[in-house]
């Protein structure tokens, strides 16, 4: 049942910043729940994801973003306008940045991510996440010299991976909602269907599992989704690639490599989905299918 309070709020708040700072992590913790797929290489979300955090009269839609970058080709385009969408949408931007690269002197303080929020005239907060890798006396000096970026509306150190201060930051949050019914019903946490998330767990097997560019040319189709209650429910998924050299890597000799990743992501699909899974995976070549817009749409990489 939907709160009906005049005193309630609620608005969109978009994660930006550069690949691997911790945007997907972050939006896990805060909603205590995995809807973003998380893996240690670089541009591993390509979609806009919607996360919805409930609270006492309130309601957060938070939409996680690619990691802002210079297109290099069609899909990184389509990537960077979902950013782009996000935050305009948004009532709040948060930008994220890693504590550890901003100490060792290698972030960029004129990166794509900045210049975005530069642009914007949204109310900002700056998010320093992996503050835990830092020592005591190291904090204030680097968020003093963080300030120079931009006029934040809020600096709010923490890490989403120890959960340190993020109690605090959904405090916050709050104070710059707008008063407004919730959006999405309260008893859910994502828009999305459970296709795109059995998809999302199936590639992030790809990040993990795969080296060089496999990961980077491959997307996931879910052909079918079969519900059973009395028995497995039945999800056939083409693993797409661009090349038919990289056919055999993704399959691997005698089809061990794509055992063992049906293996792997049929575990996560069961967990996440609370069933038992029979998953079967195919291997399609797509020429190109990144710089082509036909089969960007049809793989859900569409514009809106």
């Amino acid at each position: 049942m939907e709160p009906t309070s005049t005193n309630f709020r609620a608005g969109y708040v978009a994660l930006i910043g550069e690949p691997n700072v911790g945007k997907s992590t972050l939006l896990n913790t805060l909603l205590k729940q995995k809807i973003s797929i998380v893996t240690n290489k670089p541009q591993t979300t390509r979609h806009k994801i919607l996360g919805i955090h409930n609270g006492n009269n309130y309601q957060i839609v938070f939409l996680d973003t690619p990691g802002i970058i210079k297109p290099k080709y069609l899909l990184q385009e389509v990537m960077m306008h979902f950013a782009s969408q996000a935050v305009e949408d948004a009532d709040v931007v948060m930008l994220l940045v890693d504590a550890e690269k901003v100490k060792s002197g290698s972030y960029d303080k004129n990166n794509e991510a900045v210049e975005k929020i530069k642009a914007a005239n949204k109310t900002t907060f700056l998010i320093v996440n992996k503050i835990d890798l830092l020592k005591k006396e190291e904090i204030l000096p680097l968020l003093a010299d963080l300030q120079s970026l931009f006029p934040f509306d809020e600096i709010i150190p923490l890490s989403a991976l120890t959960k340190f201060n993020t109690n605090e930051l959904l405090t916050t949050l709050v104070k710059y909602l707008p008063e407004n019914p919730p959006y999405y019903d309260t008893e859910i946490v994502s828009d999305a269907q459970e296709r795109f998330f059995v998809s999302e767990m199936i590639r992030e097997k790809i990040f993990e599992l795969y080296e060089q560019e496999i990961p980077y040319s491959t997307t996931v189709d879910i052909i079918e989704f079969k519900e059973r209650e009395l028995g497995k429910h039945y999800i056939s998924a083409d693993i797409v690639i661009e090349r038919n050299s990289q056919k055999g890597i993704l399959i691997g000799k005698e089809g061990k490599a794509l055992k063992r990743l049906g293996t792997l992501s049929r575990k996560s699909i069961e967990e996440f989905l609370g069933h038992t899974v029979y998953l079967e995976l195919h291997v399609k070549v797509r020429s190109d299918w990144r710089e082509d817009k036909n089969w960007l749409d049809r793989f859900g990489y569409k514009e809106e």
